[in-house]
């Protein structure tokens, strides 16, 4: 493995940024509490709070009259994803004019790979892409940022001085730059790795730092630890790119959608939106499966085979078969969350037809032609202009548009 003598990776991720939109879009809501919630209910919580909401309790995942107790004055307005993601390209742009993005971690988070005199300006780069997003992009839009020698070290430094930090950790710095962290602190090293390290003694960086790259093999039961080793040592580390393996959407229940007929509206919306996205990139699906949930734990699971589809007819029928069996399995209980996933995914275009389908497999690839024409009408109007069947979207909208780690949605998904 190759260790950098320098900095050579730049973290972005930026301070409360749902809420923080809001109060750039809205100017009525700066300098006061906001809450963002998925939709405009009572029952609900917080998924994002601005920097005054949190100095009175208020975060993620304060259920909306806890948010209200702690917090008398917060502003609760409902999120507007489609807004988050332009602002999110306008970030994009203005980082480009600086330096190449490297990769996009998420809705709120990137990272850069510097080179040349970037690294050796990488603190005034950083002050320079500050002042440009103030700019271009909002002055109650702020970014922490973290430079170091790979992005592990990057990330943690970008988390160590929020809001609106700037943290350099360099190689000669380690470990002492991160020893005071809680091993929580570390990016990877969630809840339950966090209980692992601390019950084979491990409950401090510098503890953690002291371990060997095959003790952390062992602690994570993978090759991860090893990579996570060499990041928290100031290693480069390069992981193989992954494969997308599945195509899928799930959704709360508002309460007056908990019926078998509504649930199974938002179900085929949801397939609709995720046989989208799966056409976008090139693919078909082999399965297909459905998850309801009831509350309390209980829920209902089905899978159906699917003829390497990529036409909405061929997967909403499947999906209608297998809330039928869900039906006739669980009668008349309400769901309270739908969940569709396209998996078993081939390259559309390397698909083998069925030599024993005969007018199956003709009947198939008319519908698929026909779901194209409807794909290229909805892009001509960027609105779904023309659907299989009748479609009705939840309340609070965005089906298939949730903004999640690892996902931005594309403005597509919007439709």
């Amino acid at each position: 493995m190759r260790k950098p003598d320098g900095i050579e990776r730049l973290y972005i991720d930026f301070d409360s940024f749902f809420a923080s939109a809001e109060q750039q879009l809205r100017p009525e809501l700066r300098g006061r509490p906001v809450g963002v919630i998925p939709i405009d209910t009572p029952h609900t919580c917080v998924i994002a709070a601005s920097r005054e909401a949190k100095q009175q309790g208020v975060k993620t995942g304060t259920p909306v009259a806890e948010a209200r107790r702690l917090c008398p004055g917060i502003a609760l307005p409902a999120a507007r994803p489609e807004k988050y993601v332009e602002i999110h390209h306008a970030i994009l742009a203005e980082l480009d004019r600086h330096v190449p993005v490297l990769k996009v971690w998420s809705i709120d988070e990137a990272e850069c790979a510097l080179i040349g005199r970037e690294r050796t300006g990488a603190a005034d780069l950083a002050l320079r892409i500050k002042r440009g997003l103030r700019a271009a992009v909002g002055e109650h839009l702020t970014a922490s940022i973290g430079l170091a020698p790979n992005g592990l070290l990057a990330k943690t430094a970008a988390e160590m001085d929020k809001p609106d930090g700037l943290v350099v950790i360099r190689p000669e710095d380690l470990p002492g730059a991160i020893a005071h962290l809680k091993i929580e602190d570390i990016p990877g090293v969630g809840p339950r790795m966090g209980a692992r390290l601390r019950a084979a003694g491990l409950d401090t960086v510098e503890k953690l730092y002291a371990t060997s790259a095959k003790q952390a093999r062992a602690l994570w039961n993978s090759v991860e630890g090893e990579r996570f080793w060499a990041g928290l040592h100031g290693y480069a580390v390069e992981r193989p790119e992954t494969k997308t393996a599945a195509f899928g959407h799930g959704r709360v229940l508002a309460p007056d959608w908990r019926t078998p007929e509504r649930a199974l509206a938002c179900a085929r919306l949801l397939a609709a939106k995720a046989a989208r996205r799966m056409r976008r990139a090139g693919f078909a699906a082999r399965r297909l499966s459905l998850t309801l949930r009831y509350g309390r734990g209980r829920g209902w699971g089905g899978e159906a085979v699917l003829p390497a589809a990529r036409d909405d007819r061929t997967i909403l029928s499947a999906l209608d078969a297998l809330f039928a069996r869900a039906l006739a399995e669980t009668g008349d209980r309400r769901p309270s969350q739908a969940a569709v996933m396209l998996h078993g995914l081939v390259p559309a275009e390397d698909r083998t037809a069925d030599l024993f389908a005969g007018e199956a497999s003709a009947r198939q690839a008319r519908w698929e032609a026909l779901t194209d024409v409807m794909d290229r009408l909805n892009s001509r109007y960027q609105a779904a202009v023309v659907n299989l069947g009748p479609r009705a979207a939840p309340p609070g909208g965005y089906a298939g548009a949730k903004i999640a780690f690892g996902r931005v949605p594309d403005r597509a998904d919007f439709w």
